[in-house]
């Protein structure tokens, strides 16, 4: 009788023809060599991307850079008894350098030469308060804002100029007959007058333009200079930020003084502040953007500004 083998067929002969053993091992053979091939591609292919996920790792890594700041323009910036920077500038700074993954010393710097300094790499980046203007873009860039301020003049509450009050507001970018009007206005009120600016500001290329030779323009390095001369009346005004103006006016010295005239805004006073940047780091202007969307988005910048303000400059 014949018997069937577990793995083949007898034949008539008595051998066994194992075509079962045979055709299994082949596919086994055929399928070890597809997986292996396969993996090599795989592992071909990863290695092909190691280059960009570590250049993508290195991008997110932490990086030292130094900020300069003024030091001597509160609430923006000041320094305290032991000389460290102090002020809305400087939290804002921490606070970005934290999402950023930024390593942060501040230093002070004269504002006179802070743009030159920053250009030739003496530090990474400028906080002080520096309004973004076209004339400064020229030789620096800027990070999107992080607050809109205006400017105000400010006199003396005994001062014998002519009332013209500060109820209204003009946008130097909006050509009406209503803006003309009030420069004109404050401009014949303000003729002969001593005008206190700090220097480099956007408060003094608004003076020289609107102005010209029919006031004193008086120059200082600081403002605290300036409000110093401005109680003591030996300037008959002043113009500056808004956010400065009020530091001051809460002080002792700031009662004997209040704001004149029009809200100033617009033109070549800018969109707002800044963070100052060398055009060539783009990487760095890019971390301070989205951590400043960050801390826009979840209420640190606005909680900053009234700490510091009293007021939200953001969402003025």
């Amino acid at each position: 009788m014949k018997r069937s083998h577990p793995n083949g067929e007898r034949t008539s002969s008595g051998s066994t023809a194992c075509f079962g053993i045979t055709s299994r091992r082949s596919i086994s053979k055929e399928t070890s060599k597809k997986g292996n091939i396969m993996r090599i591609h795989i592992i071909v292919i990863l290695l092909s991307l190691m280059p960009s996920v570590a250049w993508q790792a290195n991008a997110q890594q932490e990086r030292h850079i130094r900020i300069a700041t003024e030091g001597a323009f509160p609430p923006w910036n000041a320094v305290d008894k032991s000389g460290e920077p102090i002020g809305f500038d400087i939290d804002v700074g921490r606070a970005l350098c934290e999402r950023a993954r930024l390593s942060c010393d501040f230093v002070t710097q004269a504002w006179d030469g802070i743009i030159p300094a920053l250009t030739v790499g003496k530090f990474d980046a400028i906080m002080a308060g520096m309004s973004i203007t076209e004339k400064r873009r020229q030789v620096i860039a800027f990070s999107r804002p992080y607050a809109l301020t205006s400017n105000y003049f400010v006199v003396a509450r005994s001062s014998n100029i002519a009332s013209l009050g500060s109820d209204t507001k003009v946008d130097l970018s909006a050509k009406t007959e209503e803006n003309s009007a009030l420069l004109q206005k404050l401009k014949t009120n303000l003729q002969g007058k001593v005008i206190g600016v700090q220097g480099s500001t956007n408060a003094e290329a608004f003076v020289q333009k609107y102005f010209g030779d029919g006031v004193d323009i008086r120059v200082y390095d600081k403002q605290d200079n300036l409000n110093l001369d401005l109680v003591a009346g030996r300037i008959d005004a002043g113009l500056a930020d808004f956010s400065v103006w009020k530091s001051f006016l809460d002080t002792a010295d700031g009662a004997a003084v209040e704001l004149y005239g029009p809200r100033l805004s617009g033109g070549l006073f800018g969109p707002g502040i800044g963070i100052g940047l060398r055009k060539t780091d783009e990487e760095l202007a890019a971390r301070f953007n989205d951590a400043l969307e960050a801390i826009s988005l979840d209420g640190t910048l606005k909680k900053l500004s009234v700490q510091w303000f009293g007021t939200d400059l953001v969402a003025e």
